[in-house]
């Protein structure tokens, strides 16, 4: 058998006339390519011995390369150092795709063995009295409540049509302004407390009310702050405020109607609008918003349910136990919260901005990457957050209060409006919501500044 093209020219370079040095070193050697001129002068004019035409000089070259790449037996197999991809100086320089596609295919099927064996253990336990009782559809207060609530907006409109023909005074205004908003979200309370209505009608009526309510904030606060910039532009341009064209004329029902019904919270004249409508992405979005709401539920009334109604109270039970329940019942209690987060930022205010042609579509940030909870609250709730910077925490700062108290009468407005629409629907004012968020603000505001503080620390 002949040597492979490597040997046979590593033998000829080591004729009779190599010296001793050399034959004692072995190396790996490649034969030397035909440049393109000899290629070019081939006597058979570009054709074999059979005839067939030949390949082209750069696939020539290619070949031979290709050929010459044998190892010989004692060429070195070790070249330089090298590190292992999954050591300390190397990991971060791999890309890891490949176990995060692992990752994925275990969560599936983990979570795919474990909800087979609670249907085969427990059954279907999905019922249609959680959601809509038999007196849910007889909840006509709360239906006429909801109805009604578009006369607050309106009464708003006509508030500022006579500040505008200077019929009443700014004091007056301000005062019908604050009768409004503080009446949009007294009046679902009410009725709400005084009805023995299902859960999900409370909280669909009292979440309604909350964005009308900052609606109408911001509508009353960008129409005051528009006054007061028009009546001394001159003042407004020399603090670097510009104030549209559009921003001057009066406030007319339809761009109330259109800020009423876009994803948004802060009120302006005109927003960026974008050409067309794709019918058929919103029928994809639909679909989804549809699959991924049945997946809520499911996981609601198959495991939350479930494991509430089998929990002891957690001063009247074992304290190891109370700790196993609520360990148990943060996986559920995760994925719902994504669902929710998914149907409703990405999928339902996508779908809402898509047929009204709003164009501003940045409803959350890349909050799965925040590194400290004040990142967090920046990023996961963009128009509430755009909301509480433009109408509470820079007119705080306006007024003089610190940064800490801007952020804490923000903290308190958003703990006051989670407390209600979970507190109001369900009968149960305990203030757990409250108190969840402004744990987090003690956590924002005193225990993240001593680890800041900490690493400044030169130890």
């Amino acid at each position: 058998m002949a040597p492979p093209p490597s040997v046979a020219a590593a033998s000829d370079c080591a004729g009779p006339g190599a010296d001793a040095g050399e034959s004692s070193s072995l190396r790996l050697r490649r034969a030397p390519l035909a440049d393109a001129g000899d290629l070019a002068d081939d006597s058979s004019g570009g054709r074999r011995e059979n005839g067939e035409p030949q390949p082209p000089p750069q696939e020539q070259q290619q070949q031979q390369q290709h050929e010459m790449l044998y190892y010989r037996a004692s060429a070195p197999a070790h070249r330089r150092v090298k590190e292992s991809p999954l050591s300390s100086d190397a990991i971060f320089r791999q890309s890891h795709a490949g176990l995060l596609n692992l990752c994925i295919v275990v969560l599936i099927a983990v979570n795919s063995r474990l909800i087979i064996e609670n249907l085969m253990k427990y059954g279907l336990l999905i019922r249609a009295g959680f959601w809509f009782s038999a007196r849910s559809l007889g909840d006509w207060p709360l239906l006429m409540c909801c109805l009604t609530l578009p006369v607050f907006p309106l009464v708003a409109l006509m508030a500022e049509k006579l500040i505008r023909r200077k019929l009443i005074g700014e004091h007056v205004v301000i005062l019908l302004h604050i009768i409004f908003t503080t009446s949009v979200i007294v009046y679902p309370v009410v009725v709400t407390l005084k009805c023995d209505s299902a859960v999900l009608s409370g909280f669909v009526l009292m979440f309604v009310a909350s964005i009308m309510w900052m609606k109408l904030v911001s509508y009353a606060h960008t129409n005051y702050d528009i006054r007061v910039l028009s009546k001394n532009t001159e003042k407004g341009a020399a603090y670097g405020n510009y104030v549209e064209p559009e921003s001057m004329k009066d406030p007319t029902f339809k761009s109330l109607a259109y800020f009423m019904l876009a994803p948004t919270l802060c009120y302006q004249p005109t927003y960026p609008r974008t050409t067309c409508i794709r019918k058929g992405w919103v029928t994809r979005q639909l679909i989804k918003c549809l699959v991924f709401t049945g997946l809520m539920g499911f996981i609601i009334e198959q495991y939350i349910n479930p494991i509430v109604k089998n929990s002891k109270h957690p001063l009247k039970g074992n304290f190891l136990n109370a700790i196993e329940r609520v360990l148990k019942l943060s996986v559920p209690t995760l994925y719902v919260w994504l669902c929710v987060f998914y149907c409703f930022f990405h999928l339902w205010l996508n779908i809402l901005a898509e047929l009204l042609c709003f164009g501003d579509r940045e409803f959350y940030k890349d909050w799965w990457n925040a590194k400290t909870v004040e990142e967090y609250w920046r990023m996961w709730n963009m128009p509430v957050h755009k909301w509480i910077i433009r109408h509470i925490y820079f007119p705080c700062i306006r007024k003089g209060f610190s940064r800490g108290v801007a952020i804490l009468i923000s903290f308190l407005v958003s703990a006051v409006f989670h407390e209600i629409c979970i507190a109001v629907p369900c009968h149960i004012f305990k203030f757990w919501a409250f108190s969840g968020i402004m744990f987090q603000y003690y956590v924002l505001d005193t225990i993240l500044p001593l680890f800041t503080l900490a690493d400044t620390i030169d130890v």
